[in-house]
Order: structure tokens, then C-alpha cells, then sequence
């Protein structure tokens, strides 16, 4: 079955058809693995969403000559195809991406394409790159508005009411908290804001919920684990080359 790949702008109505399918093509579906790794438990995996997909279309034929194997209604001026390419990668232009015959329907930024003459015919030999796209949510804040119009900002977080912080690799609560509120002691406060059980653990990815400081809640209290780990002291042995951990006996039984 001939297939036939398209790009559809449908904001402006226009549709391009390459005039010579590839001789492949391929597209991926994978999802966001985040891994963390956790004091006592080792490495965790956790799903983290969908990762947008890409892919390059490569020696896409742009004909100038009508050969017996071109899409029905394929024109032969190359530069034509290129130049409707070169204006939607110039305006970031979103475009849809569809194969015939297949479930691909999806919406794409066109990210490059670079062409070349190879064979004296004078047809350009294009590799045209794309990227999946999807249209990002803008989360709407409360904003306490005074008489001159002027939002209320909060001192500790700087922001109106609350803000949203997302984990990157390394952070931890602790460090977030310092850097929201100067106070890196607040973490377990934050965690109790955000339903979090154990301030030591989150993931790369997880979106936190930064409230003023006088809307966090009261510390809760730690769970046996993270207990453990508070009482647990470590040590570098240089002759074994290797640390030692050890519970203060102090603090050793937990209820």
C-alpha cells in the first residue's frame, strides 16, 4: 500500500505533501523514567510522563522532473517544497504530521531541514527533522489584589499566595526550603503542605506546592525511616576504604 506523508498547517489551511515518500521512516513512543536513588532501598524507578517524540525524515526526493513514481499532483520545482519548509521552521509554525494508512496524526515543530544536489538531475535530497509539540498549561495563581491594584507578595516566597516548584536532579526539600524561605529546617513543614509523608523522598519531576510561610502547616511528625537516618551517623574509614554507618545507641529503639 503506497503510503503518502503530509504536513497540514491548519491555522492558515495550507497542506504539503511530500512528492516522493521516504524510503522509511520512524517515530518513537517512550515514557520518562526518573530514577531516585533512596537512603537504605537503593535505586527506585518511577514513571515521570510521556517523552515527546522526534524523528528525521531522511533523503525526502524533492523532484524537478516528473518522474512516473511521484505523488498524485506532486509539482517539480523543489524549491517550492523547500521554501513552505524553511517559512514554518522560521515561524515555529505548528503543524500536523500524518502518515496515510497509520495511526501517526500528531501535531510537530519542523526543527530543521538540510537538502543537497547529488546527481546531477538537478532534484534536491532533503533530511527534514521533526519534534513532537504540545501546547503547555499555564497554571492560573490567586492573587490578592489591594486598593491600588497592586498584587500582595508574599516576603518568605516572593510570589503571589503560593507558587509551584518542580524537582530537578539533586534537590532535595531541604534545599528547596532554603531557598524559598531561607530556612532549610522548614522542609518538613513543606512535605506536610504537599502531603508529602517523608521529606527525604522525592523525584525528579514532582511538582511542589511553595505556600507562604504563614500557611504551612505544623511539623509533622518523622516516620520511624526517617528517624533511623537522623539518629544514623557515617563514617570514612581510610585504611578499609569504605564508610560505616552506625545508629547512636542513644537513639536506637523507635516506638
Amino acid at each position: 500500500m503506497q503510503r503518502y506523508i503530509t504536513f497540514l498547517d491548519e491555522s492558515a489551511g495550507v497542506e504539503l505533501t511530500l512528492p516522493v515518500t521516504p524510503a522509511g521512516y520512524e517515530w518513537p513512543h517512550e515514557a520518562v523514567i526518573q530514577q531516585v536513588t533512596v537512603d537504605q532501598m537503593g535505586d527506585l524507578n518511577f514513571f515521570g510522563g510521556r517523552r515527546m517524540g522526534s524523528t528525521t525524515l531522511r533523503d525526502c526526493i524533492l523532484p524537478a522532473q516528473a518522474y512516473p513514481f511521484l505523488s498524485p499532483g506532486a509539482g517539480t520545482d523543489p524549491w517550492v517544497y523547500l521554501e513552505q519548509l524553511e517559512r514554518w521552521i522560521d515561524g515555529g509554525t505548528v503543524v500536523r504530521w500524518l502518515v496515510s494508512g497509520t495511526p501517526v496524526n500528531t501535531a510537530v515543530l519542523l526543527e530543521g531541514v538540510s537538502y543537497r544536489e547529488q546527481d546531477g538531475t538537478n532534484d534536491l535530497y532533503a533530511d527534514i527533522t521533526l519534534r513532537q509539540y504540545q501546547a503547555p498549561e499555564t497554571p492560573v495563581l490567586p492573587v490578592q489584589m489591594q486598593a491600588d491594584a497592586q498584587p500582595v507578595r508574599d516576603s518568605a516566597t516572593g510570589t503571589s499566595t503560593e507558587k509551584r516548584h518542580t524537582v530537578s536532579a539533586g534537590e532535595t526539600l531541604w534545599g528547596i526550603s532554603r531557598a524559598f524561605y531561607g530556612d532549610g529546617a522548614l522542609a518538613w513543614r513543606l512535605a506536610a503542605a504537599n502531603g508529602i509523608a517523608n521529606a527525604n523522598l522525592i523525584r525528579v519531576g514532582q511538582v511542589i506546592t511553595i505556600p507562604p510561610l504563614d500557611q504551612l502547616p505544623a511539623e509533622p511528625e518523622h516516620p520511624a525511616s526517617a528517624r533511623i537516618s537522623d539518629a544514623t551517623t557515617a563514617r570514612y574509614d581510610a585504611d578499609a576504604r569504605r564508610w560505616a554507618m552506625q545508629l547512636k545507641k542513644e537513639e536506637a529503639y523507635y516506638e
